[in-house]
C-alpha cells in the first residue's frame, strides 16, 4: 500500500492535535508522527521533540534560509513548520505520515504532496459555542491571544471546501473512526455536501459576531 501524507487542519481549539495523538496509540505499526518546529513557547507539559521542537526565531529563520522546511507559516506573532526531514524519516519508515498543521502550511504541503500522495482532512467544531469552551478550557492565552486566533478562526473555517473531506468533531470516538476510514480509503472523496455547507456558514456567522 502506497504510503499517504495525512493532513488534518482545524481552527485553533478543533480538536486536531487530539485526534492525531490518538489515531497515533491505536496504530503505532502504520501511522507515523511529523513533529512540527515552531517559535512559540512550550505550553505546560509540553517537551521538546513531542508536541514540537522548540526553536528561538533565529534558528528557525537559518533553517528556513537553509531550504530544511517543507512548509511554514506565521500564526499568532509566532511561526511554525515541517522539516522535510521528519516526513522522509516517516515515510522511509513504511508508515503514513500524520501530520497537525495550520492551512497556510496544509496548502503547502498538498502542494508538494498532490491528492493520492496526501490526503488532507479539515476538522470543524459543532459550534462556535463548543470551539469558545475548548480554548476557555486550555487557560494557556492571554486574552488578546484568544481574541487573534477566533478572528483567524474565519478564515480557517472558510477554507474546509479546499480540502479533500470535513470531519465534523462532536464526539471525538466518531471523529476519529471517521479519520480511520479516510486514511483506509473506506470514505469516497466527495465535494462539499450540504451539510457541510450549512454548518461552516453557520460558523462562520457566529465568529464573526
Amino acid at each position: 500500500m502506497t504510503r499517504a501524507v495525512v493532513i488534518l487542519s482545524a481552527p485553533s481549539g478543533g480538536g486536531k492535535t487530539t485526534i492525531a495523538q490518538r489515531l497515533l496509540r491505536e496504530r503505532p505499526a502504520d501511522l507515523g508522527y511529523s513533529v512540527s518546529a515552531t517559535t512559540r513557547p512550550p505550553r505546560p507539559g509540553e517537551q521538546d521533540g513531542q508536541a514540537y521542537h522548540f526553536l528561538s526565531r533565529a534558528e528557525f529563520e537559518r533553517r528556513r534560509a537553509a531550504g530544511e522546511f517543507l512548509e511554514c507559516a506565521e500564526y499568532a506573532g509566532h511561526l511554525y513548520g515541517t522539516l522535510r526531514s521528519e516526513v522522509e524519516r516517516v515515510l522511509n519508515s513504511d508508515r503514513h505520515v500524520v501530520m497537525d498543521i495550520e492551512i497556510e502550511g496544509a496548502r503547502q504541503v498538498r502542494a508538494a504532496y498532490p491528492w493520492p500522495r496526501s490526503i488532507s482532512v479539515f476538522i470543524l467544531p459543532p459550534s462556535v459555542e463548543e470551539l469558545l469552551d475548548r480554548l476557555r478550557e486550555r487557560r494557556s492565552e492571554s486574552p488578546a491571544d484568544l481574541a487573534a486566533r477566533l478572528r483567524r478562526a474565519v478564515e480557517e473555517v472558510s477554507a474546509a471546501a479546499e480540502f479533500d473531506y470535513r470531519v465534523v468533531n462532536d464526539r471525538l470516538d466518531d471523529a476519529v473512526r471517521e479519520i480511520r476510514a479516510i486514511i483506509d480509503g473506506r470514505r469516497p472523496r466527495t465535494g462539499l455536501r450540504p451539510v457541510e455547507t450549512k454548518l461552516i456558514d453557520a460558523l462562520r456567522r457566529g465568529l464573526q459576531t
